[in-house]
């Protein structure tokens, strides 16, 4: 058979969305060699990977402003796929062939003040019209699928939670010198990787690093890597007048490769988002070796279970003080970095492409009936 996937994701630097979509495609294609895999899209992919025989990235001819409501479909009829998977909240609406929306979480909805008002306004009534229009939807998550059943009223049958994982070159690294100094980074640093905006909650991290200075003996660092996002301002403010400053490294956008360094030789990953569908850095970090700081909140603590050291997000002072707890723990560092790593191992792209499968064929099965 033939599935298309949303292909969109991959046409700008690859981050938490892009990474799920060809993370995903990649494992449909290993596991189901017999089935042919097309993500499409009116952009150029500005990452073309290596690709397996039954799966292809192609760029359709058409305009990408009036993609989702003529190119899509018509693209659609004409490569007869079985399938459409909108990877990205989005199908398309004129239907010419069963299709499944991933929602990878309602930020838009729930937390509309982390998001400028344009794509907050546009997503109250765009994302309750892909759920209704979608035969099938994912999410990462039992806590995500409990708030699209309440906020999107979509019945529990509909929802399929499949679990997301690190990709599998995300492992530990032993030599991390060489990156570290290109970076300006020193031995001892705590890290964040994910994009700068407000649902991060960064503002609350370099506050608590602010405490962490003050408390702690060492020269500690705190690294911020991850592409500039939106309604930043504030936390550039704070970091401009902060007199720590200059321990605060933001890195930007990071290869593969770098990430991996960064997590394998940080003293901890602190990851304390206000709200998360899934929270995948989390897994990588782990997987990497890095002991885990992060938000008690319910869609995380689905992601690390007992692993990772859980604080509220808008508590300064308790967030700082599990950064020093582990900071001056290296017993404790050794012990979350080896659950850490077993966690993780718990979780692979195999499976999450096996569980999306079985909704692929269950949807060309009753639409053959």
């Amino acid at each position: 058979m033939d599935f298309g996937l949303d292909g969109v994701p991959l046409s700008q630097a690859l981050t938490g969305v892009g990474h799920y979509t060809l993370e995903l495609a990649h494992a449909l294609a290993r596991i189901a060699p017999e089935d042919r895999f097309e993500l499409v899209s009116p952009l150029a992919s500005l990452h073309p990977p290596e690709l397996p025989s039954n799966l292809r990235v192609t760029q359709a001819e058409t305009s990408a402003r009036l993609w989702w409501q003529v190119g899509l479909p018509r693209y659609i009829r004409r490569a007869r796929f079985s399938v459409f998977h909108g990877t990205n909240y989005s199908v398309p609406l004129w239907k010419t062939c069963p299709t499944v929306v991933t929602i990878h979480d309602l930020s838009l909805l729930l937390w509309p003040q982390t998001h400028t008002q344009h794509l907050a306004r546009r997503a109250r009534w765009r994302l309750p019209l892909m759920a209704r229009r979608a035969d099938a939807i994912i999410v990462p998550s039992q806590g995500i699928k409990t708030e699209v059943c309440d906020h999107l009223n979509i019945g529990e049958s509909k929802i399929t939670v499949i679990p997301e994982a690190p990709r599998a070159s995300f492992l530990p690294v032993a030599e991390t010198t060489a990156v570290r100094r290109r970076l300006n980074i020193g031995d001892d640093f705590i890290l964040f990787v994910g994009t700068i905006e407000p649902r991060k909650n960064l503002l609350t991290l370099v506050r608590a690093f602010e405490e962490v200075v003050r408390s702690n003996a060492c020269y500690t660092q705190l690294v911020l890597a991850g592409d500039e996002g939106w309604l930043t301002g504030e936390l550039h403010g704070f970091l401009k007048n902060a007199d720590f400053s200059e321990r605060v490294r933001l890195v930007g956008y990071l290869a593969d490769d770098d990430l991996r360094a960064l997590y394998s030789s940080c003293r901890v990953f602190v990851y304390p988002s206000l709200y998360e569908g899934f929270g995948l850095p989390l897994l990588e970090a782990m997987a990497c070796g890095a002991p885990v700081i992060t938000s008690d909140i319910p869609s995380i603590r689905e992601t690390v279970g007992d692993v990772a050291l859980l604080v509220s997000p808008t508590d300064v002072n308790e967030l700082a003080r599990g950064i020093v707890r582990l900071l001056e723990n290296p017993a404790e560092r050794e012990q979350r970095s080896a659950m850490g790593k077993q966690h993780a191992s718990k979780f692979s792209w195999e499976k999450a492409a096996a569980s999306t499968l079985d909704i692929y064929r269950r949807l060309s099965m009753n639409q053959s009936a």
